[in-house]
């Protein structure tokens, strides 16, 4: 029977394909306050231009391929039961064959209602602009997660943690929260991997291995790892 692998994936892992992270060093995305563009008041305040954002943000990920940290996970599928839960919005990890991924913050291909969150449409290209409505009449929004909305995947995610037999966390810093709080609910005996080149805070464990590197060559030696002691 196959160990499950779960991973927990950030922006880091992105990035090297060419997708810009959330927040560089002063705080702003592209150039935008985070919350003129990733929260209910922007998105009350000035919806063109979040829409607007949020339509760079896929015109820009269609241009973009995965990189191998992706593939690795995907090809990792053969010896583990793997299980993604990323923070990042983009279909990365689906494009490069990954079959069970739970988006935390939302997906950047989809819009929803502003009036019935359940109506989910996907987006075809990527454009979505002001006058594009469900079909109840209610303008679309980007299917996004922003600061101050509930994370609707969290207990699933915290339910993957959980039963995880391995925890593997990819390119994020940890410091956003709730997804940082998910290490907390690996069981102690279980092994934590850690990839980043500037490695997160966290609870050290005697079962804990961190590797300082970026998400293509930290994820190449923790295969080769994970394929020797638990197949």
């Amino acid at each position: 029977m196959k160990k499950k692998l779960v991973v927990l994936t950030g922006a880091g892992i992105s990035a090297e394909s060419g997708i810009a992270t959330f927040r560089d060093a002063d705080g702003l995305w592209e150039g935008h306050d985070v919350m003129e563009v990733a929260s209910p008041q922007g998105w009350r305040k000035n919806p063109e231009l979040v829409l607007d954002f949020y339509n760079q943000r896929r015109k820009n990920a269609h241009t973009v391929q995965p990189n191998t940290g992706h593939k690795i996970l995907a090809n990792l599928e053969t010896d583990f039961d793997v299980r993604i839960i990323t923070q990042n919005v983009d279909d990365l990890h689906e494009r490069a064959g990954s079959t069970n991924v739970i988006h935390l913050h939302g997906k950047l291909f989809e819009s929803r209602s502003t009036l019935d969150p359940t109506l989910v449409y996907p987006i075809e290209g990527w454009e979505l602009n002001v006058g594009d409505k469900c079909e109840r009449g209610s303008q679309l929004r980007p299917n996004i997660v922003w600061f101050g909305e509930a994370v609707p995947m969290m207990e699933k995610a915290m339910e993957e943690a959980v039963q995880a037999d391995i925890f593997l966390v990819v390119g994020t810093s940890l410091v956003v929260y709730p997804a940082a709080s998910l290490v907390d609910f690996v069981d102690d005996e279980a092994p934590i991997f850690v990839v980043d080149p500037k490695l997160p805070e966290m609870r050290k464990r005697t079962n804990t291995y961190l590797f300082e590197e970026k998400a293509t060559t930290g994820m190449e030696k923790v295969a080769s790892v994970l394929r020797s002691n638990y197949v």
